[in-house]
């Protein structure tokens, strides 16, 4: 076996006998030992619970440095170019948050900044002092001294994790490409081509990093008496971190923190977590009204004025052929937030009522959470397509266009929606006794005594 497999397989042994209290339906579950490329998923709701990565402290850095190069590069060149009539107009990335705080929408270009070069940059760079440390501990035997700057690092790290939107400027991009290719010229500069491999970078560096096995290369798991696998939620017997899976027991203080990782416990509470996101639903639906009603932005085009909301926009594609554009907005800036903010009410009036418990219907509800999730993050293409289409096109009276005051209530929709889904606290499915495993679960239990994950490649 080569001395790379030697220490990978290191890393991998020391999550032996580690128990992890599933974040998405509460089931406690004793974590087996993974083997590379191997992750480990709740038997109960499917969640992934941990994965062993192959060559866990090689691939992350050399995506982690890749990464930066690429970021550097989209920063230093022309990003794209604008040409009409002899005319033209050149921009680099910063040019679109530049251009946005010129029109007094310094909480967009403050936004825009964040989530394409703050947060992306941030992430990396504390991934790669990260896994520089865990390397030093695993490998080398260094004794981290700065615990509590160490634990502070690894929340960050995971705090900001949603909040990379590289992927969704990309395609916000295209789409504005697409839009204004038949009114001029449209020039892809050096750094467009380095945001590219940046975007893909910057997906697959995320997609290496697990929580879990992060914290366990620091800080090991404290055993805590007590509390078996098998046990859930509903035992009232322990509290889950949401910050590195770590089970702690019931505290005696409201303002308890994480045996392991310090951070800030809260025991399960159904009403506190639906009124928290009910509270941010409502929000992004009062100010999804005036970012329909308003325009999103205005085009000057010979001294002529003219605004264009967001169905609007959708309306002018159609009619100029390009459907495919007019669909991508529809769904992402029409369709995408209703839906959303629908299935986030129905989720919570349905978790509210708990009329159901039955471990299938549970499951199917927890589905269409993971969905929203997944898919809100998109509604901030509109956005994106808005600062690039403000930046690029800036020849005076001839053609120009500036953002509308709907672009910070629908930036506003989104965020808050957000917010809402990650709020809510999806382990309000389960809250019926009848599905603690070791009573026995509607799904296939194991013969053994243990609870054990489902694992696979």
């Amino acid at each position: 076996m080569s001395k790379q497999s030697k220490l990978a397989r290191k890393a991998v042994d020391v999550q032996q006998s580690m128990m992890i209290a599933c974040e998405e339906c509460g089931l406690v579950v004793d974590i087996p030992t993974l083997n590379e490329g191997e992750k480990a998923t709740c038997p109960r709701c499917g969640h992934t619970l941990i994965k062993a990565v192959s060559l866990p402290f090689q691939r992350p850095v050399a995506y982690g440095i890749a990464c930066l190069i690429m970021l550097v590069l989209s920063l230093s060149f022309p990003f794209l170019s604008f040409t009409v009539n002899g005319m033209g107009h050149q921009i680099t990335l910063l040019n679109a948050a530049e251009t946005l705080q010129h029109f007094e929408n310094s909480v967009l270009a403050v936004l825009l900044m964040t989530t394409i070069i703050i947060f992306p940059a941030a992430y990396i760079m504390l991934v790669l002092y990260l896994y520089y440390c865990a390397h030093k501990v695993q490998h080398i035997g260094h004794v981290i001294h700065a615990v509590s700057w160490l634990k502070f690092l690894c929340r960050v790290l995971f705090k900001i994790q949603p909040w990379l939107m590289v992927d969704v400027f990309l395609i916000g991009v295209l789409v504005s490409l697409v839009k204004i290719s038949a009114l001029a010229h449209i020039g892809l500069g050096y750094s467009f081509w380095a945001f590219c491999l940046y975007s893909v970078l910057v997906i697959k560096c995320v997609s290496l990093v697990d929580r879990t096995w992060l914290w366990d290369q620091f800080f090991a798991m404290v055993p805590v008496v007590g509390v078996h696998d098998g046990d859930t939620h509903m035992d009232h017997n322990h509290i889950g971190c949401h910050a590195c899976n770590q089970i702690n027991p019931i505290p005696a203080t409201h303002h308890a923190r994480c045996l392991r990782c310090d951070s800030r416990l809260h025991v399960f509470d159904a009403n506190h977590s639906l009124q928290y996101a009910w509270a941010y639903l409502i929000a992004s639906i009062v100010f999804y009204i005036p970012a329909n009603l308003y325009p999103m932005m205005y085009t000057v085009s010979l001294g002529q004025t003219e605004g264009s909301t967001i169905l609007g926009g959708v309306v002018l594609l159609w009619k100029m052929g390009s459907w495919p554009i007019a669909l991508v907005i529809f769904i992402a800036s029409i369709f995408i937030p209703m839906a959303k903010m629908f299935a986030l009410a129905w989720l919570y009036f349905s978790a509210g009522k708990q009329a159901d418990n039955s471990a299938h219907v549970a499951i199917k509800r927890l589905k269409l959470y993971r969905l929203t999730e997944f898919i809100g993050r998109w509604s901030m293409v509109d956005i994106f397509v808005v600062a690039i289409l403000v930046a690029l096109v800036q020849l005076q009276n001839v053609m120009a266009i500036s953002p509308g005051p709907a672009a910070l209530c629908f930036a506003t929709v989104v965020i808050f929606t957000m917010l809402s889904a990650m709020r809510f606290d999806p382990r309000v499915f389960w809250m019926s006794k009848g599905k603690s495993y070791k009573q026995g679960s509607e799904l296939d239990a194991t013969e053994s005594h243990s609870v054990v994950p489902s694992v696979h490649k």
